[in-house]
């Protein structure tokens, strides 16, 4: 599945590129807007909700075809979240940059691009668009592409989320100097989830590095198991995207109306 994704992505970068060379993307940085620092999202006291939209996923399927960027995030931030993921990745989760464009406009968390980057040019793409943070998944890059993207992105005044999925993974996450690393329960070749990937996991990462558990969250007696092994934060998706009430399952979530959340989020 992932070489799939991968060739995927590496196929719409050499596409747009064509239709909007760097050169274009770099004359736009100074327009960029205020500053949200992502990073600083995830470490306040307890556990940070990165709250995420997606219309569908490879595992999923369609999950909320019709959501309208700014009203979904809007709820999200209403609802407590402290960040958001915006997936951008089209074939596969139905996503823009325009949803990214979309979801800034919208609301004044700090956002993620979440998409396969396997090129510098999406880092480019990203600032210009209203990200202030990118995912970087060790399994699709090497070493030297790694660090390469993370040394770029910082330049650029993009925080990084560098997601992991096992022992050697982390360990190449951390050799890159990775602050906040993303433990993904999400097997990226079978498609399969275990939330047991992040507590076998966290006794490895290093005090003093941002924690966040992404893939098959979705209830607080979750969360406050994560919260426990030391967790920084928790990334959801399916679950906001499928509720019915998405600001109300936020504020489930993050305990916002029980007076809760200044210990558990």
């Amino acid at each position: 599945m992932i070489e799939q994704l991968i060739s995927g992505a590496k196929q719409g970068v050499d596409a747009r590129r064509r239709e909007i060379p760097q050169a274009d993307l770099e004359s736009r940085l100074s327009g960029r807007g205020e500053d949200r620092p992502f990073n600083e999202a995830l470490v306040r006291p307890g556990l940070s909700l990165i709250a995420e939209f997606k219309r569908r996923s490879p595992s999923a399927g369609d999950i909320s075809t019709t959501a309208v960027v700014a009203e979904q995030v809007a709820a999200y931030e209403r609802g407590g979240a402290a960040a958001l993921s915006v997936l951008t990745d089209e074939p596969h989760f139905g996503g823009s940059l325009e949803d990214l464009r979309a979801a800034r406009a919208a609301c004044g968390l700090p956002i993620i691009r979440k998409d396969f980057i396997v090129d510098r040019y999406q880092l480019y793409e990203a600032a210009v668009n209203g990200a202030d943070a990118v995912l970087l998944i060790v399994r699709a890059l090497e070493d030297k592409e790694l660090r390469a993207l993370y040394e770029e992105a910082s330049a650029l005044d993009l925080d990084c989320l560098v997601e992991v999925h096992d022992e050697a993974e982390l360990e190449r996450a951390l050799e890159a100097d990775a602050e906040v690393i993303g433990i993904n329960n999400r097997n990226l070749d079978e498609g399969t989830v275990d939330l047991a990937t992040t507590f076998e996991l966290m006794p490895d990462v290093p005090a003093g590095k941002t924690v966040v558990a992404e893939s098959g969250i979705s209830g607080r007696s979750e969360l406050e198991e994560l919260e426990r092994v030391g967790v920084d934060a928790v990334l959801i998706g399916g679950a906001l995207m499928a509720a019915e009430d998405p600001e109300a399952k936020t504020r489930d979530l993050t305990g916002a109306d029980d007076g809760t959340r200044e210990h558990l989020f």
